[in-house]
């Protein structure tokens, strides 16, 4: 008996160890845009980032994951990472850029050659002073970036294989008054829609088409909508991987460095299997019915040479020409190695 009441004695205290630990626990609550399911970039990264963090701290952190939008749009999480009502994203570049105009730079189209160039000079000093900029102006940490895909035209019309193709077109962009230009300085026009709101913009034929990575056509069921797609690959679109700066400042040294190290996981996850998917363009949309327009060398340079000045005009008109001057020097250095 004595043996018995020691060993229920254990158990219990052992449940309410953990019971204790579970109702001290700090929240963090992560948002982002795609389905929930493995075959989306973001939330098998997710996913690794939770089993990791929660490993990592013993259960210290409960990483609470909200998906497709749960908590809201793009200007909703970035106004609730600043307030801490969120505590983290993995969010696109047009919201980042409507908060911290500096991100818009990433906007100037035709800058990277491959992932393996854009990887390396997001990686750099450009990309941590980048972020650190922002986190002094706005409260939001950045660790870095993975692929939101390399951004290509769709529409339902017809087939776009130079800047001539876009005239007329009613095209979709992110909101954020950059993304217009580099539409715009191609002949199309403009409408900026909030990324929940664009099948039904599609479907309902409020815009013509879009721009996007594979995976987003893809997760999205965009294909269902669109004919045409046109592999040009105008911008290496990111998802930035954001959190409350004051929630970071919060954790213990041993919880930062899972976050840290987990993020890290979770870009590389993230980063391969949007990048496959982007290599494989033409296979995966084709199986989904769309018509895939190959962008030759030549006339991606017809592309470039309509958007890339007019883009940056604009972003220099906004920012200044620090940022931009920088991202530069970042792409001679990559080039220069």
């Amino acid at each position: 008996m004595k043996i018995m009441s020691k060993l229920m004695l254990s158990t219990a205290a052992i449940a309410l160890s953990v019971a204790a630990n579970a109702a001290s626990a700090k929240e963090l609550k992560y948002a982002h845009f795609q389905s929930a399911d493995l075959s989306s970039p973001k939330h098998a990264a997710a996913l690794a980032f939770e089993t990791c963090v929660e490993g990592k701290t013993s259960g210290s952190i409960d990483v609470q994951i909200f998906p497709a939008s749960q908590l809201g749009g793009g200007s909703e999480i970035m106004e609730g990472l600043q307030l801490g009502t969120v505590q983290m994203a993995a969010i696109h570049d047009g919201p980042i850029s409507a908060v911290y105009k500096p991100f818009s730079v990433l906007a100037i189209p035709y800058l990277f050659d491959d992932q393996a160039m854009a990887w390396s000079v997001m990686d750099s000093d450009f990309g941590d002073a980048l972020f650190e900029d922002m986190r002094e102006k706005t409260g939001i940490r950045g660790f870095g970036v993975a692929d939101n895909g390399v951004r290509n035209f769709t529409n339902n019309v017809r087939p776009v294989a130079e800047p001539e193709d876009m005239k007329g077109l009613k095209l979709r962009v992110m909101t954020a008054p950059v993304w217009v230009t580099l539409v715009e300085s191609l002949g199309a026009s403009a409408t900026p829609v909030p990324w929940p709101e664009l099948p039904g913009a599609l479907q309902q034929g409020v815009v013509d088409g879009q721009e996007n990575g594979v995976t987003n056509i893809v997760n999205a069921s965009l294909y269902q909508h669109q004919k045409y797609v046109s592999l040009d690959g105008h911008v290496f679109s990111w998802h930035a991987y954001l959190m409350s700066d004051s929630f970071y400042e919060g954790l213990t040294d041993g919880e930062k460095k899972a976050v840290d190290q987990c993020v890290e996981i979770s870009k590389t996850i993230h980063r391969g299997m949007t990048a496959a998917q982007d290599a494989n363009a033409t296979a995966i949309l084709s199986e989904k019915g769309m018509e895939v327009v190959s962008v030759s060398p030549e006339q991606k340079a017809k592309f470039r040479a309509a958007a890339q000045p007019a883009v940056r005009e604009f972003v220099v008109g906004e920012i200044g020409a620090e940022w931009p001057d920088r991202l530069d020097a970042a792409i001679e250095a990559y080039r220069g190695n």
